[in-house]
């Protein structure tokens, strides 16, 4: 059975493997604070529609409340530990009749049916905000099913990359970001084709990137809005050319075969 990977745009995908529909860090607004989106129309309604939910970390660009709260009651959303202390409105969406809301941290698994997650380390700020009091850690999923898929949130090269997520089918880097500069625990694309390189993955597909924009900075730097999807295909074919690259547009899909 191939799985399916939609990519909605910024960090925000659906994964379906056997008859399970997994979708990642939903943002669904056309703005954000200062973030206009400029690329894509909003995700449609079927985009909401999901059995599993995985939210990477707690920056508002991927934990966005208003997206979670229209997702349907009862809808799953894996957060990571700390995350209903640190951001009280998810204790509000958690209330009977809401979301069913589980706090986990790298190494646990949790399963869905058919399909298993298991949580794996990311290096990046978990904080909700950048002066935020309460630190969470940072997370990526592994998704297995029919597939191996690895969401990899919003994080760094680390060490222990490949090891932690071990060998998987395909794997949804972050390739840019949501302005003209990216800091420590971020990939660029260069990165991310590093990245690629050092994990056992059969394809990729590049994310968060394109998507949202600051403000009134249309004219600043462009080509860190425009480029990173083409830079990481180009890269990516230097620095791990056995691996197949799928850049997909915004509400676009892949199916990909599984082989083992």
């Amino acid at each position: 059975m191939p799985v399916e990977i939609t990519w909605w745009g910024h960090a925000t995908c659906t994964v379906e493997d056997s008859h399970v529909r997994v979708l990642t860090d939903p943002l669904f607004a056309r703005r954000l604070a200062h973030l206009r989106r400029r690329r894509g129309a909003p995700p449609p309604p079927c985009a909401r529609r999901a059995d599993l939910v995985l939210v990477s970390h707690l920056h508002a660009d991927h934990l966005h409340l208003p997206s979670l709260a229209g997702l349907a009651p009862g809808t799953w959303v894996l957060v990571p530990r700390g995350a209903a202390r640190a951001v009280p409105g998810l204790r509000r969406l958690a209330r009977p009749g809401g979301l069913r809301i589980t706090e986990v941290a790298p190494g646990d698994r949790v399963g869905a049916g058919p399909v298993s997650v298991r949580v794996v380390s990311a290096w990046h700020d978990g904080r909700r905000l950048p002066v935020g009091p309460r630190r969470c850690p940072a997370l990526g999923f592994v998704v297995e099913g029919e597939a191996r898929t690895y969401f990899a949130g919003d994080t760094g090269l680390f060490e222990s990359m490949a090891e932690e997520v071990g060998p998987v089918d395909t794997a949804l880097l972050p390739v840019g970001g949501w302005g003209p500069s990216l800091g420590e625990g971020h990939l660029d694309a260069g990165r991310a084709a590093e990245a690629l390189a050092r994990l056992s993955a059969r394809s990729a597909v590049p994310v968060h990137y394109g998507t949202y924009w600051p403000i009134g900075m249309d004219a600043v730097r462009p080509h860190e809005f425009y480029a990173p999807g083409d830079e990481f295909v180009r890269l990516a074919a230097l620095r791990a050319p056995g691996v197949a690259v799928h850049r997909l547009g915004h509400g676009e899909s892949v199916r990909l075969e599984v082989v083992r």
